[in-house]
């Protein structure tokens, strides 16, 4: 935080995170109230992840290659234009749009803000820049939902539409007020390097890494669409509404908020961290599938958002710390790749288990699936490795 580039970028970024999800949860608000269809709700996620799968790879060699900051400026400004247009009315159709067009902005933008974040700071501050930095990203994610939740119901999602629209402009301000003469370059990959299959090559041939990945997806498709379960939840069994979702969202941001300071606090982002917040939040989805009320459900949720922003933050920063900095806008690329797919199949899934075996039965299965899938990725770092799960930091530098 000694670094003002990179203040300005934390402090933009918090902003633009949680008017982003605020959008997201004002959409899925629109669709939810209007058809009654959670499955229909993940389709519509699904349309903003398909860009960033089919168009990741290009995005990633770009990043490679172009400059960041000017690439970063013209895209907030196209999300300004979206958010703004959705003021004009929330039909279907928009939304339709307004997701397929925001997927394919973000098949570029993402590698481009990762390889950026890596510019603001010196090499030496790197691993603390991505680690603060992904959580300040998820604390605005879930605060966005929280307060998103409660102006809802107060206001209706227009005003959500627009909040969102001028943090965009917040951050292409902070843009142009950075110092560029304080950014660090970065090296360029070697000749013959700076294509999509060498960073594919690349990728693969880090085992330690897939696994992680791996890891990312199931548990980011079957235990981290919290903004169709809970909705399912509040307007399901918990017999609860627009009110209910904003307890619930505000809960969802105080474990958040938790789990972030303690990560931060602790700087320990480690594999071993990374398996056991995996499968503690695994368990307790089981837990909040069969909660009773409200309250007991916004009660599992506090520890299940803050091992959720752990487990997060410790993915992003081992991915980015355990991989070449020429690298590093495929690497990202390839890790939104499986974001992307992790929502494709998740946001469905997850809304289609809710309208088959009712919100609480969906959670149930989800939660069986991934405390398995995590248990078994502890078992496979361990022996890709070669050591024992305690061993976790020096497992994760045998990546690099």
């Amino acid at each position: 935080m000694r670094e003002r580039n990179y203040r300005l970028w934390a402090g933009a970024d918090l902003v633009s995170t949680a008017g982003t999800w605020m959008q997201v949860l004002g959409l899925n608000w629109v669709i939810l109230s209007t058809t009654g269809s959670a499955a229909l709700m993940g389709a519509v996620v699904l349309l903003q992840s398909l860009p960033v799968l089919l168009l990741g790879s290009w995005g990633g060699a770009l990043a490679d290659r172009l400059p960041a900051r000017p690439a970063l400026i013209a895209c907030q400004a196209l999300r300004a234009a979206l958010a703004f247009a959705l003021l004009a009315g929330a039909s279907h159709a928009l939304i339709v749009a307004v997701a397929l067009s925001s997927g394919v902005i973000s098949a570029f933008e993402g590698p481009v803000l990762g390889r950026f974040g890596s510019a603001l700071v010196p090499r030496s501050a790197l691993g603390s820049a991505l680690a603060l930095g992904s959580v300040l990203s998820s604390a605005g994610r879930i605060g966005g939902m929280a307060l998103g939740g409660v102006l809802v119901g107060l206001t209706g999602p227009g005003v959500l539409f627009l909040i969102n629209g001028v943090s965009y402009l917040g951050v292409i301000a902070a843009l142009v007020a950075m110092r560029t003469g304080s950014l660090r370059a970065l090296p360029a990959a070697a000749a013959g390097e700076g294509g999509i299959r060498a960073g594919f090559r690349y990728v693969l041939g880090r085992p330690v890494v897939l696994i992680v990945l791996g890891l990312s997806f199931v548990l980011g498709s079957l235990g981290r669409n919290y903004q169709v379960s809970m909705a399912a939840m509040a307007a399901g069994p918990l017999h609860g509404g627009a009110g209910a979702y904003g307890l619930l969202s505000t809960a969802f941001a105080v474990g958040a908020v938790a789990g972030g300071l303690l990560l931060a606090g602790s700087g320990r982002s480690t594999l071993g961290v990374l398996v056991a917040t995996g499968v503690g939040i695994s368990v307790l989805q089981i837990g909040a599938g069969v909660a009773p009320s409200v309250a007991s459900f916004a009660g599992v949720l506090l520890p299940i958002a803050a091992g959720a922003v752990v487990f997060d933050t410790v993915v992003s920063t081992r991915v980015q710390l355990d991989t070449r900095e020429d690298m590093r806008g495929r690497v990202l690329a390839t890790m939104g790749i499986v974001s992307s797919l992790s929502g494709m199949v998740g946001a469905p899934a997850v809304g289609w288990l809710a309208d088959t075996l009712g919100a609480r039965g969906g959670l149930i299965v989800c939660g069986m699936v991934t405390t398995v899938v995590a248990v078994g990725g502890a078992v496979a770092l361990g022996r890709v490795a070669g050591i024992g799960l305690p061993g976790g930091g020096r497992v994760a530098e045998q990546a690099a």
